[in-house]
């Protein structure tokens, strides 16, 4: 049976309006069935990450404005679920489409300060919105010790108005220099840390442990791919008009295992000015 399916038995009458009942529904439904995916949906208060006026612990997607959404409940804890094993102290993890900063914020607190956390977003004000959702919670020594950072994806004309670099304590490398982009509307800055789009991940850190797209790709991008580590997981949602959660290892040779694990429903992943018009 498909989650929306279970959810819709289960969830029909219920007035949820805490983040730790929240989770205790969403384990009644067999969605999260590990003790790791619970304490870092409890930690991690949904309720910080969504807009004025929600109510966030619906399970439901909510719009967040620019034409993208924040994904259900049900929908983050499966796909925690499903990069658990791959989000564990010291490794790596991406998040395409970070939007209001949830899941970036719930990988940080799994990978820990010995691991990193990358967020990428092409919507600047989403991407400010989300640091200021990531300061106000559990995962904010994370962000300010540099394990997790958030980076514009999106248009390499608009301008940082703020751009701070941290150096932090040896993991992958002998040393390193973490980039923390917060953009916010601006007609000053000249700074610039972007790639132009999501859909090319972020190299600068890869290979990645676990990557998380938040948004439907008609086919999965190569190089999300080639940004997977050896033993890596991809969780992508793939489709036009149907879509499915598909799943996507990477063996130690190289060679590429995909599942498909559910029906879904995205917003596209698409250039910033193709959202923007709502295409």
């Amino acid at each position: 049976m498909q989650y929306y399916e279970k959810l819709q038995q289960y969830w029909s009458g219920s007035a949820i309006n805490k983040n730790k009942g929240m989770v205790e529904n969403l384990q009644r439904c067999g969605i999260i069935k590990s003790r790791k995916v619970v304490e870092v949906m409890e930690n991690i208060d949904r309720g910080l990450f969504v807009p004025n006026g929600v109510q966030p612990y619906i399970d439901s997607p909510f719009a967040i404005g620019y034409n993208a959404t924040i994904s259900a409940p049900h929908m983050h804890a499966a796909c925690l679920q499903l990069l658990e094993n791959h989000l564990q102290p010291g490794m790596y993890a991406l998040d395409v489409g970070s939007g209001t900063g949830y899941l970036t914020a719930c990988f940080a607190l799994m990978v820990g300060p010995n691991g990193r956390t990358v967020g990428v977003e092409h919507i600047p004000e989403l991407v400010s919105f989300s640091i200021k959702n990531i300061e106000k919670s559990a995962a904010d020594p994370l962000l300010k010790d540099g394990s997790l950072s958030v980076h514009d994806g999106g248009d390499p004309s608009y301008p940082n108005a703020y751009h701070s670099t941290t150096t932090v304590s040896q993991r992958r490398s002998s040393s390193k220099t973490l980039h923390l982009v917060v953009l916010v509307s601006s007609s000053t800055g000249s700074n610039r840390n972007c790639n132009n789009d999501g859909r090319q991940g972020w190299p600068e850190f890869a290979p990645y442990d676990a990557i998380h797209v938040g948004a439907a790709a008609p086919e999965i991008p190569q190089p999300l791919i080639d940004q997977l580590k050896p033993g890596g997981r991809m969780v992508i949602p793939v489709g036009n008009t149907f879509q499915d959660l598909k799943v996507v290892d990477k063996n130690s040779d190289g060679s590429i295992s995909i599942r498909t694990e559910t029906a879904v429903r995205y917003v596209p992943l698409t250039s910033k000015e193709a959202q923007l018009k709502g295409e």
